[in-house]
């Protein structure tokens, strides 16, 4: 059962080198690994939540008090994403050097000036500078990525992954539902105006930005081993050969440990044959590197941004995320239009909520599904040794079929999402079920290719993990933008028909990109399991 094995109530078992945790404890915020995931989805929660704070009183509160119009609307929609671009890129380069904790926290309490800010908007200009740097916030994602990557074992780090991103993704249902309730709250019971209330209501996602940034500084740790300035310190390493501690020479069977000093800059000690298949199965770029990997030349980010892993992660997750983060952006108002009659502005957020709350389940049900896919055809699994398997982890059969599952679920994903946008598109529907029915298949596929996008991003180039995270999130961002700009231009905006014909676009291009990613290797040959040295890379088929 892949329940079974994935999750934990107590403190989970860890990789004995790297310490990173093989189970994740969801419901042990207690222990330093399960406290680190909480705050990752509960920092990335609360800054999606911020971040999307405008849109459940946009469509009607908002736009009347600052006197817009629907394209005005339409653009600051656009304008909420620009920064988060930026941000994205930036944040991947800045995980990788200064950590992602420290970077996770900047971000939240930076992003928290804008939101207490946000009250003082008097006119259009005011509306497009604040959502503009409100969007820094959606650069949460990538240090929310990174920071997991760190504390969670290959086995369950698409699981770990996707929950994280899954159920801070939720932030986008929770502001749909608590913004809307506060505002009615401060209306009815506290008799302020529709101009006051909307504004007083910023001031709890600021309050939750400011507890949960001060919490990552005050209450969590860098990485499982220590400091991340000296993650390529040394590191004990169990060394154990036919029973017998190499350190002591007894056979005790408790296995003791010697000290190996790994220092990346001048080149790292060699390891005997016979250590190097006894010891833990490590990933390139963690914490300790032994054998063939340390003599691996770490690519240049130029190297990693074209190559084509990379930028099948980009457009893939530009598809995925970018869809969620468009179509999140109109949905209210889109269910509006097809049953103006029978909504409200609060009925109509409520329903909107529906997409952004399926995240607690779909997004990670990606990366469970990518992380037993992983197991299934021969990936590691801390129910078993290598020994216990015809396909040992890191044999050359083994490993490209349990990255090529990874990867075609990814393409799934992708395909399923343009075929349900397609037909919410072209079908039209007058009915306020059928529209919300579509809407729900396409989130299941839309999240969980999220979810399942991040359980293979940590195996393609793991060197530079925090580069390609930071990549991959700026391309969600960036079809987030083309998209918006699909809805802006096409007549999502007012225009009858606008919002379908938008719906259908995007799932086209969902489509296509599915289509052409296919013959993409999930990563470069070197990490396929290959013994072979080749003068060129093969990245194809």
């Amino acid at each position: 059962m892949v329940l079974g094995f994935q999750f934990s109530f107590h403190s989970p078992p860890l990789n004995p080198v790297t310490k990173k945790a093989q189970r994740v404890p969801i419901f042990n915020p207690i222990d330093r690994h399960g406290r680190v995931f909480f705050f990752s989805w509960t920092g990335f929660m609360v800054a999606f939540w911020a971040w999307y704070t405008f849109p459940p009183l946009l469509t009607h509160t908002i736009k009347h008090s600052l006197h817009l119009t629907p394209a005005q609307v339409a653009n600051s929609n656009i304008i909420s994403l620009l920064a988060t671009l930026l941000v994205r890129l930036i944040s991947g380069w800045a995980c990788d050097r200064y950590g992602p904790r420290l970077v996770f926290a900047f971000i939240l309490l930076l992003g928290a000036i804008p939101i207490g800010l946000a009250p003082t908007i008097t006119n259009v200009t005011g509306l497009y500078v604040i959502r503009f740097f409100i969007g820094i916030l959606g650069g949460s994602f990538v240090p929310c990525q990174v920071w997991t990557t760190a504390w969670f074992d290959k086995n369950v780090v698409g699981t770990a992954n996707a929950v994280a991103g899954g159920w801070g993704n939720a932030g986008g249902g929770v502001t749909y539902f608590v913004m809307p309730a506060v505002f009615d709250s401060l209306v009815r019971n506290w008799g302020m105006s529709d101009g006051k209330a909307w504004r007083v209501t910023f001031v709890v996602p600021l309050i939750c930005l400011l507890v949960v940034g001060l919490a990552l500084v005050l209450v969590c740790e860098d990485m499982p081993t220590g400091r991340w300035r000296d993650r390529n310190q040394g590191v004990e390493v169990p060394v154990v050969i036919d029973g017998v501690d190499l350190k002591s020479g007894s056979g005790a069977e408790t296995p003791m440990t010697t000290t190996t000093k790994m220092d990346e800059e001048k080149g790292s000690k060699s390891v005997s044959d016979t250590e190097s298949t006894t010891r833990p199965d490590v990933e390139k770029g963690e914490v300790v590197s032994a054998g063939p990997s340390n003599t691996t030349t770490i690519p240049s980010v130029t190297t990693i941004l074209l190559s084509p892993q990379t930028l099948f992660h980009i457009l893939t997750y530009a598809c995925s995320f970018g869809s969620e983060l468009a179509i999140n952006s109109v949905l209210s108002s889109y269910f509006l239009s097809v049953a103006p009659s029978s909504l409200s502005q609060t009925s109509a957020a409520n329903y909107a909520a529906i997409f952004g709350f399926l995240n607690f389940i779909t997004r990670p049900l990606g990366g469970l599904a990518s992380d037993y896919l992983f197991s299934f055809f021969g990936g590691s699994s801390p129910c078993s040794s290598p020994s216990s398997s015809s396909l040992s982890p890191s044999s050359p059969e083994a490993k490209p079929k349990a990255l090529w599952a990874r990867k075609l679920l990814i393409t799934t994903c992708t395909l399923l999402t343009g075929t349900f946008l397609l037909l919410l598109g072209l079908l039209r529907p007058s009915s306020l079920g059928t529209a919300i029915g579509l809407v729900i298949l396409a989130a299941i596929f839309i999240e969980a290719g999220n979810g399942a996008n991040f359980g293979l991003i940590p195996f393609v180039h793991p060197e530079r993990n925090g580069v390609v995270s930071g990549v991959t999130g700026a391309g969600g961002n960036l079809g987030g933008v083309a998209f918006a700009l699909v809805f802006r231009f096409v007549g999502g905006h007012g225009m009858k028909g606008g919002y379908e014909k938008a719906i259908w676009i995007v799932g086209i291009i969902n489509l296509v990109v599915a289509v052409v990613g296919v013959g993409i290797k999930p990563v470069p040959v070197a990490g396929m399991g290959s013994t072979k040295k080749e003068g060129g890379r093969r990245w194809f088929w």
